[in-house]
């Protein structure tokens, strides 16, 4: 009795693991974007027999990170297990609810029943043929049969081979057709068939029990790699005593094999796949080894440099002023997100997706800026103070000034300035002119040491029909060789930093208005050196 009682159990334990898998596809729900990454909620819903169940969710991205996947169950379903697939075979897998594969395998069916009726007709037509030529000798010496009869009978036999002989080719004709229609009705099924496994090709497989059969409501939260997000900037003036309207958007870009529907988004400025291991310092101990080498590179001294290329293109008047409404920005310890009510859509193509997150307006001082050692015009400088309240983040920003596209320009708020200055591109009506004066430049030979003068007189002249100020600045160069002396001979009232060597002017000019600037240095060492970036 006890072995069957045992026999029994098993019987009945196999039956159970042996229950078809049951197929659900999740639907995302929200999406929470990084700098490389995404975490992804899902859910779906699924109807569970009493007792272990194999579950198959479709529908989930291509790549997960197994350690970060969450399962959320009512209390009475237990999860066993989850093991994230992108191969899981099986013959239930295909969803035959599908209407374009059910109808293609309707199609199917029905042609297989005409290709079946065809090949009986055939089958029949064939043994009458055969049955008619094995008889063919009928009309043998004692047939009996007179001339009339024989002739009646030829022509029978002959009348009727034919019809049959074309009935059969008929046949063949209609069943050559229908084996091209099936051959496409299989392909098309092939292709749908495809393409319902490439929709779907990340799959988890869940193992559950539960007392009670229900139908029950599963979360799904994990991390995928293939998203990501970077801020981009419109900056909007009208002119040089308006503030800037700035808005704050973002590229979104994701190939997670799924598409992301009327989604809710939150962008975060956090990064979940860094080293959050703290490190630890050892001692630090010296040792010989071989001396380096290294190439030797000419480095000219050169002050930093905005760059900003202007193509006049008009772009669209104002910006949307409506969107701040729908973005709720949380700075939070160690990052900065943004929640967007708005649904978004976000497809799985590898583009990125502009979404729009802030439209703020910043006060700002305007002054022009310009280095004529390095470039001749002079850019236009938007200083904005107390910028950190903004939550700006390193990014590429759009220059539309007095209505017209001017260029890009790139915002660094990682600053320990108090002051961001944003650069609203070049204005051509500012003419600038930075000329080496021959007679009071030249070469003296003393002794055992070289003298060289250089002076310089920089103009600027401004053609706008309002006044300016600008920000102006030049350079002389600096000795770190005791053989090597440098002497600034005239710097036209310019506040110097002989650490640097760099010499500033602010200059005010009006409409119209003309102003010259020298500036003289002069470099002593010994005649038989050569210094190459003088």
């Amino acid at each position: 009795m006890k072995k069957i009682l045992v026999f029994a159990l098993l019987c009945f334990s196999a039956i159970t693991f042996a229950q078809k898998p049951i197929f659900t596809s999740a639907k995302i729900k929200s999406a929470t974007v990084y700098s490389n990454s995404a975490e992804l909620l899902q859910s779906a819903s699924v109807t569970l027999p009493s007792g272990t169940s194999e579950i198959v969710i479709k529908n989930v991205a291509d790549y997960v990170n197994e350690n970060t996947i969450q399962i959320g169950a009512p209390a009475n379903v237990t999860v066993l297990s989850v093991q994230f697939t992108r191969n899981f075979i099986s013959e239930y897998e295909i969803d035959e609810s599908n209407p374009m594969i059910k109808k293609v395998r309707d199609s199917i069916v029905l042609i297989e029943k005409e290709m079946g009726k065809i090949a009986n007709e055939k089958v029949s037509y064939s043994k009458t043929i055969d049955l008619l030529d094995k008889n063919q000798n009928v009309a043998g010496q004692n047939s009996g049969l007179n001339v009339t009869e024989l002739i009646k009978l030829v022509d029978y036999y002959r009348a009727k081979r034919n019809e049959l002989s074309n009935l059969v080719d008929t046949l063949i004709e209609k069943e050559n057709k229908l084996k091209d229609k099936l051959s496409k009705l299989n392909s098309k099924l092939e292709l749908n068939t495809q393409k319902q496994e490439k929709s779907s090709q990340g799959k988890l497989v869940l193992q559950v029990m539960t007392d009670v059969a229900s139908s029950v409501n599963l979360d799904i939260n994990y991390l995928t790699n293939n998203a990501s997000w970077s801020p981009f900037y419109d900056l909007r003036a009208d002119n040089i005593n308006s503030p800037i309207n700035l808005m704050y958007k973002a590229k979104v870009v994701q190939n997670t094999g799924i598409d992301w529907k009327k989604v809710k988004l939150t962008l975060s400025s956090g990064n979940p796949n860094q080293n959050n291991t703290a490190p630890i310092l050892q001692a630090w101990f010296l040792r010989y080894g071989y001396p380096r080498t290294y190439g030797y590179v000419n480095d000219d001294a050169k002050m930093n440099e905005v760059v900003v290329t202007g193509y006049g293109v008009k772009k669209d008047a104002a910006p949307q002023s409506s969107i701040s409404n729908y973005t709720t920005i949380n700075e939070n310890q160690l990052n900065v997100s943004f929640d967007i009510d708005i649904p978004y859509d976000i497809l799985s193509n590898g583009k990125a997706h502009s979404v729009a997150l802030k439209d703020l307006k910043l006060p700002a001082t305007y002054k022009y800026y310009a280095v004529p050692k390095v470039e001749k015009e002079a850019f236009l400088l938007a200083e904005i103070s107390e910028y950190s309240k903004f939550n700006l983040l390193p990014g590429e920003a759009n220059i539309i000034f007095e209505g017209m596209y001017v260029g890009k320009t790139m915002i660094n708020p990682n600053q320990t300035s108090d002051t961001l200055n944003l650069s609203m591109g070049r204005d051509k009506k500012i003419a600038i002119k930075r000329e080496k004066i021959a007679d009071k430049s030249g070469t003296k030979f003393l002794s055992n040491y070289k003298e060289q003068t250089f002076t310089y007189d920089i103009t600027v002249k401004n053609n706008k029909k309002e006044a300016i100020e600008m920000l102006l600045k030049d350079q002389y160069p600096i000795s770190t060789d005791k053989e090597i002396t440098i002497e600034l001979l005239e710097n036209v009232k310019a506040k110097v930093n002989a650490e640097t060597g760099i010499l500033t002017w602010d200059v005010k000019l009006n409409a119209g208005e003309t102003k010259k600037f020298r500036i003289s240095y002069k470099v002593k060492y010994p005649k038989d050196k050569f210094i190459d970036n003088l």
